[in-house]
């Protein structure tokens, strides 16, 4: 019997790892009362240096888990996944499926009136170029340079938000972009929001920093409410986080993410 998603059901969250929780906080925020499955790809982790073949491997196991746990809509919360499989996993869904890349591009294309905008993400999401795509889809005449910053996800998972190092990079990082001046500038992977204060010192006031999570979450809201799907339920909602790897590790670094303790983490 197909499942016949129904308001009460959860909304499914997934990620390579943990940067997908910066999206989860956000929904707890615009989205209060919806129960919320989240999977962390733990053991898989980084997804920005794989191939598209593995990645769409990956994604297509994941979106089966949630649909087991009958999700009523899918969140892909990575951006090399939201890159390189959205388009096919949007094909084979039963239930609405969204990435992370078009609410930011949309936002930043929004954002920007000097029409030069930055992007800073993994390797294999700069390489697609679906960015840079999706900008110029939604402002012709947008001029985009693009940066992968791959020590950026170790810092973060680290802690070391604020720290001299992680300065240092940044600086080396963002050089290019305050050469061509830029004035919006996308955080084009899950963990860069939690960096936004270092790069927000380099970068300088006059630069718009896009955190795409943020936009997500209003997408999410928009999608469910059109579908008369929001969650009305007087019983406080669920929270379950699935991982594929330990999950202590995941419950210690989790709370960098949420500011909040999580308990109800299984491994899959």
């Amino acid at each position: 019997m197909p499942h016949h998603p129904n308001s009460n059901d959860p909304i499914g969250v997934f990620d390579s790892g943990l940067g997908g929780l910066t999206v989860v906080k956000e929904l707890f925020m615009s989205l209060p009362e919806e129960n919320i499955i989240y999977f962390g790809d733990t053991a898989r982790v980084p997804y920005g240096t794989k191939s598209r073949e593995t990645i769409i491997r990956y994604s297509r196991e994941i979106v089966s888990v949630l649909l087991k746990h009958k999700v009523k809509m899918i969140v892909v919360a990575c951006n090399t996944a939201s890159s390189l499989a959205l388009d096919v996993l949007q094909k084979e869904c039963p239930v609405p499926i969204i990435g992370v890349i078009d609410p930011g591009a949309k936002k930043a294309a929004l954002s920007t009136k000097s029409k030069k905008v930055g992007i800073i993400a993994t390797q294999s999401t700069v390489k697609s170029g679906k960015y840079a795509k999706r900008l110029k889809d939604f402002e012709p005449k947008v001029h985009v340079i693009s940066q992968p910053c791959p020590l950026f996800v170790p810092l973060v998972e680290e802690g070391w938000f604020d720290h001299d190092i992680t300065f240092r990079v940044a600086k080396e990082y963002l050089a290019d972009f305050k050469k061509e001046g830029i004035d919006t500038l996308i955080l084009g992977c899950t963990h860069y929001p939690l960096l936004r204060k270092t790069i927000a010192r380099v970068m300088g006031s006059k630069v718009t920093l896009i955190d795409s999570a943020r936009e997500v979450a209003m997408e999410v809201k928009e999608i469910l409410g059109a579908q008369k799907m929001l969650r009305h339920d007087r019983k406080s909602p669920e929270h379950m986080y699935l991982v594929s790897d330990e999950p202590e590790i995941f419950k210690f670094r989790a709370v960098r993410f949420l500011g909040t303790s999580v308990k109800n983490v299984k491994r899959v």
